[in-house]
């Protein structure tokens, strides 16, 4: 009974296997090497169904021994026909994903490269289109302070004087951020640590960089990601992490540029924000997708009060 029992479970998987197995021909595109598999299986499954006939009727398998070795034998080189052919499937399926990730990564380098762009032309608007006429009311407001007036209409004159050069001020710090020229005029080292004495200035956090750029430059699509990712890093410590100092290892290597990046912030669950990237995770997601776009390969370590660890690395070449 125990035999018997075990041979009804294996009719039944086979049969499952068969049923499987034609389906997913059609998923394999009718591939030949999948169709020699199937026709292994189901000459198996008929197998075990001719080995179960004697326990219910009167069946003699002796009689059909003939019959049973050739069907062996068909079955035997259908799978190794078939497993050896199979290699082209994994070979196609490996095409198709390799396509499929060269296209994100063309799609996402698009979206980069057309952010940048709108950035500049806003910049460059707002620069010579706000820029002039705030400069003109300025000269006005400054020709009108020199004439005689009370009091009161002295401090009005005062005010406003201030107030366009605030505006001033402001145009100029949104351009810059939009599209720094330090980055475009001197390189990743002098962006970056402009931004950062700008961050040390206000004494929101203590930032210190270490590095062995100098003056080097690379391709300028490289430099604006790293930057935008830096950038990132730092507004994501002072939004979230509410740490007190991080520090920025920058070097060059070889043909690599390395990013070690370190604060001692409240830490954060790498894994809840990089498998569900909505809300505060956006900012994580931007970095890796960023990454990603140059090919390069980037690590966040994080636990909640032992701070954030960033380790990037991307190939580049000197221009």
């Amino acid at each position: 009974m125990i035999l018997q029992a075990l041979l009804v479970i294996s009719i039944i998987l086979q049969l499952f296997a068969v049923g499987v197995a034609i389906k997913l021909t059609k998923v394999t595109k009718y591939n030949f090497a999948w169709i020699l598999l199937t026709v292994g299986f189901v000459f198996m499954a008929v197998s075990r169904l001719v080995e179960f006939l004697p326990y219910i009727s009167d069946f003699v398998p002796q009689d059909f021994r003939e019959v049973f070795i050739w069907i062996g034998v068909t079955t035997s080189l259908c799978f190794a026909i078939g497993v050896f052919l199979i290699q082209k499937i994994f070979k196609y399926i490996k095409r198709v994903e390799d396509s499929r990730r060269l296209t994100e990564k063309m799609f996402l380098n698009a979206i980069i490269q057309t952010e940048e762009k709108e950035r500049k032309r806003f910049a460059k608007d707002l620069h010579d289109g706000l820029g002039p006429l705030l400069s003109t009311v300025k000269m006005s407001v400054s020709a009108l302070s020199q004439l005689e007036h009370d009091s009161s209409s002295k401090e009005i004159v005062d005010n406003t004087e201030l107030v366009i050069n605030e505006a001033i001020k402001s145009l100029k710090e949104i351009s810059n951020n939009l599209s720094p020229h330090v980055l475009d005029n001197f390189g990743l080292l002098r962006a970056i640590t402009n931004f950062s004495n700008k961050i040390n200035a206000a004494k929101a956090v203590h930032i210190e960089i270490d590095s062995n750029l100098k003056d080097d430059r690379f391709d300028s699509n490289v430099e604006v990601v790293l930057y935008r990712v830096l950038c990132e890093l730092i507004n994501n410590t002072i939004k979230h992490a509410h740490a007190k100092n991080i520090r920025i290892n920058l070097n060059k290597e070889e043909n690599y540029i390395t990013i070690v990046y370190k604060d001692d912030g409240h830490g954060f669950d790498v894994k809840r924000i990089t498998d569900h990237p909505s809300g505060s995770g956006m900012g994580m997601s931007n970095v890796f997708s960023r990454i990603s776009s140059l090919k390069g390969e980037i690590s966040v370590e994080s636990e909640k009060q032992k701070g954030t660890l960033a380790y990037i690395k991307v190939k580049i070449e000197n221009e």
